[in-house]
């Protein structure tokens, strides 16, 4: 039996593009030779190259966003409310947020203090971009050791679509104010739970002096 000799078909624009045109057609009887070489390179190269672009398109929106914050100037953002699991007397989880460094929060109980924790609630969602903590009693060198310092801290972020997610905010064992990235989206509460710290002992409770919020500026373009 003879090829046939009806005229091709034209293939659809798709089917085009993914056909191995280097192929005969197969004569009847005859299994269909498998794709090999450049044709099978050349389909997995398409393939790859719409799956980028789909994915440049989902995430443009976040990207743009990525892009905006890191440029962004800052500015103090302040809770609406806040808390704490526990407190010493007289250096409630307030003292905290209150924009001075030689008043500090602690929870009333010596060693690390583990699972003890400060709460920050926001009336409106707000994003934040950075976050910095002052650990101690004092931004003194000479009087770090008046204290515990806090080592690490989880903070637990309730977004505003009501996800939840953790970030572990790792602090170094020096004077002053540290600043870490916290970009987390539109929060409305963060609960920052003490994990471990620097010269914990029987006689010494942790301390924070401040823990302080920036999100965009109104006058950031």
């Amino acid at each position: 039996m003879s090829r046939g000799e009806d005229a091709p078909q034209r293939l659809p624009w798709w089917r085009w593009m993914f056909a191995d045109r280097t192929a005969e057609p197969a004569w009847a009887g005859e299994h269909p030779r498998l794709r090999r070489g450049f044709g099978r390179v050349w389909n997995w190269a398409v393939a790859v190259v719409i799956g980028l672009v789909v994915a440049l398109v989902m995430n443009l929106g976040t990207m743009i966003q990525a892009t905006r914050d890191h440029f962004a100037k800052r500015a103090p953002v302040g809770p609406s409310a806040v808390k704490a699991s526990r407190s010493y007397t007289g250096h409630g989880a307030g003292l905290a947020f209150d924009k001075l460094n030689n008043t500090w929060w602690g929870p009333g109980i010596s060693q690390a203090a583990e699972g003890e924790w400060l709460e920050v609630t926001f009336d409106q969602p707000t994003r934040p971009l950075d976050l910095v903590i002052t650990p101690g009693a004092s931004t003194r060198a000479n009087e770090l050791s008046e204290s515990a310092l806090p080592r690490r801290i989880d903070a637990q972020i309730t977004r505003a679509d009501g996800e939840k997610i953790t970030r572990t905010l790792p602090l170094d064992q020096s004077a002053g104010g540290q600043r870490r990235s916290f970009r987390a989206g539109e929060v409305t509460a963060v609960r920052f739970v003490l994990r471990s710290a620097y010269g914990a002992g029987p006689e010494k409770q942790v301390a924070i002096a401040e823990i302080e919020f920036f999100g965009p500026s109104n006058t950031t373009s």
